[in-house]
């Protein structure tokens, strides 16, 4: 059993940034692939980016490449979005969650997920 929870989120402008955390407990962090989801009203949940098990690869969505980045610290059982450039479009409640299986976008193939976090970016 692997517990998540985020923190982080919050009202910011267009352009800004924020920094989006994840503290797991409960298992062996290290042994799984890590990711952030995002769901926005009356939208389906979606793949935003993940991030094996060593911290070497990372996968992003296309609507966030170049401007969020992932990153782990097995040490401190601690997985991080960087979101920077905010857009509009990018206000969703974000989710992490964790996959013990192989990398994967879709949202089923996630074993445990967090609670949630509200990311508001303001035009």
């Amino acid at each position: 059993q692997v517990q998540l929870v985020e923190s982080g989120g919050g009202l910011v402008q267009a352009g800004g940034s924020l920094r989006l955390s994840c503290a797991a407990s409960g298992h062996t962090f290290s042994s799984y692939v890590m990711g952030w989801f995002r769901q926005a009203p009356g939208k389906e949940r979606e793949f935003v980016a993940a991030i094996s098990r060593s911290g070497s690869s990372t996968y992003y969505a296309d609507s966030v490449k170049g401007r969020f980045t992932i990153s782990r610290d097995n040490a401190k059982n601690t997985v991080v979005l960087q979101m920077n450039s905010l857009k509009p479009e990018d206000t969703a409640v974000y989710y992490c969650a964790a996959d013990g299986d192989a990398y994967s976008y879709r949202s089923q193939e996630y074993d445990y997920w967090g609670q949630g976090t509200q990311v508001t970016v303001s035009s």
